[in-house]
């Protein structure tokens, strides 16, 4: 379809293989593994190349036929946090280099770089293989630091200067939304020429409403559930949901008999040196008895609690699309979130779920109170989620990509023999 026969995806701080949900992995993973996926059933080979962390892999694992996972020795083979890795960022250039170089000369047609060290990795293969780059930031530095949770930690003058960087060099630049597209342009001086606004989507064969949710993961048919799905930091704000519901209990103490919070995911990024800080605020908060803490788990069983809440809750303070509100409406489960990046698009506010200005407590609790009491409505907007969600497949964001890849190519080859 596209003409490509190969491309070359770089995602140097995080693997495709490890669970999301947990340390640095969220929805990038998913979003490149999809994307993987679909580019191979269209004809197209992937091969991604990742920060090698672990003795037991082997060099190459296969994803799916015609996706190759590729590890790069570089640094030591352990978790390293994101803030050490561009320390390590010349090792895993040259060695990136030397694999591609005991190829044919113009085996890939070209790279695909996500979060801003694989683009810097994507900056020096473009020169070297002479094919396109497309990059794509998934956040941005300066949008997080003007949005930062209440103790979190701005990111650095070296990753803002990295992303400019980027974006200075890259053919293409993929934007979740066309906010972000627009803030590329603003605040990096992105040409709006060379970006393109491609949604990411989900997996609308595995995330469908079910019945029998609450029967398989041991909740009572009665309850009342509110879920939060994603990696525990101050910048996805779990502690809102936790606050929220404490502030529900003291305005209504008969709901406490069926009230469960359910909080899926693990420490990442600044949560990683206070683990047990979410479950200390629980107790604090005299609400420890009604949240449920779960790991990571694999999507199949993360669409059972999708279906078995009555809302999701996502009060991230940034957001470059929300894959977790997608993922949720399409198993029938209403969204509410916070007013933020790109959970404008993927939550329609006042039908398929609630978005909310700020991070105050008392306002998630409020609306969140409103919804339980109010079965109607949030079986209207049930339905209504699901129709919102059938909008954002992985197939269109895979056709996508490819149409953005042959504009690359084609301008660059025009570039070359002008």
């Amino acid at each position: 379809m596209s003409g490509l026969a190969r491309v070359a995806t770089i995602s140097v701080h995080t693997s495709p293989l490890e669970q999301p949900g947990t340390g640095d992995a969220g929805g990038m993973n998913v979003y490149i593994v999809e994307v993987a996926k679909r580019m191979a059933e269209r004809g197209v080979e992937v091969d991604v190349f990742t920060r090698h962390t672990s003795r037991a892999l082997p060099p190459v694992v296969e994803l799916v036929p015609g996706v190759s996972v590729r590890h790069v020795a570089a640094g030591p083979f352990e978790d390293l946090d994101k803030s050490e890795l561009p320390g390590h960022m010349c090792a895993f250039t040259s060695e990136l280099l030397r694999i591609e170089a005991a190829r044919d000369p113009g085996h890939y047609d070209i790279i695909h770089s996500h979060y801003w060290l694989s683009g810097q990795a994507g900056w020096a293969a473009r020169q070297r293989w002479g094919v396109p780059l497309v990059h794509s930031m998934h956040t941005l530095a300066k949008v997080k630091n003007t949005s930062l949770a209440t103790g979190d930690t701005p990111e650095p003058l070296g990753r803002v200067l990295g992303e400019q960087q980027v974006v200075d060099c890259a053919d293409r630049l993929v934007a979740n939304t066309a906010e972000e597209a627009r803030e590329l342009a603003s605040l990096y001086d992105a040409d709006p020429g060379q970006v393109a606004t491609v949604a990411p989507g989900a997996d609308l064969s595995r995330f469908t409403p079910q019945d029998g949710a609450r029967r398989r993961l041991g909740l009572p048919e009665n309850a009342v559930v509110l879920l939060f799905v994603g990696r525990i930091q101050p910048l996805k704000a779990p502690d809102v949901l936790i606050r929220a519901a404490a502030r529900m209990l003291e305005d209504d103490p008969g709901l406490r008999d069926r009230l469960v919070v359910a909080v899926v995911g693990g420490p990442s990024g600044s949560g990683r040196s206070r683990p047990e800080e979410l479950r200390s605020l629980a107790a604090r908060l005299c609400v420890l008895d009604v949240v449920r803490f779960e790991p990571p788990c694999p999507q199949d069983e993360l669409a059972d609690w999708y279906r078995a809440a009555d809302v999701t809750v996502i009060p991230s303070h940034s957001e470059s699309f929300g894959l977790v509100a997608v993922e949720s409406q399409a198993c029938g489960t209403p969204v509410v979130a916070a007013s933020v990046g790109g959970l404008r698009i993927a939550v329609r506010d006042g039908r398929s779920g609630v978005l909310i200005d700020g991070h105050d407590p008392a306002d998630y609790a409020r609306v969140l109170h409103g919804l339980i009491g109010t079965p109607g409505r949030l079986r209207a907007m049930s339905d209504a989620a699901v129709r919102h969600a059938g909008g954002f497949g992985w197939d269109a964001t895979a056709d996508r990509l490819l149409e953005v890849y042959a504009e690359a190519v084609e301008a660059r080859t025009m570039a070359v023999s002008a």
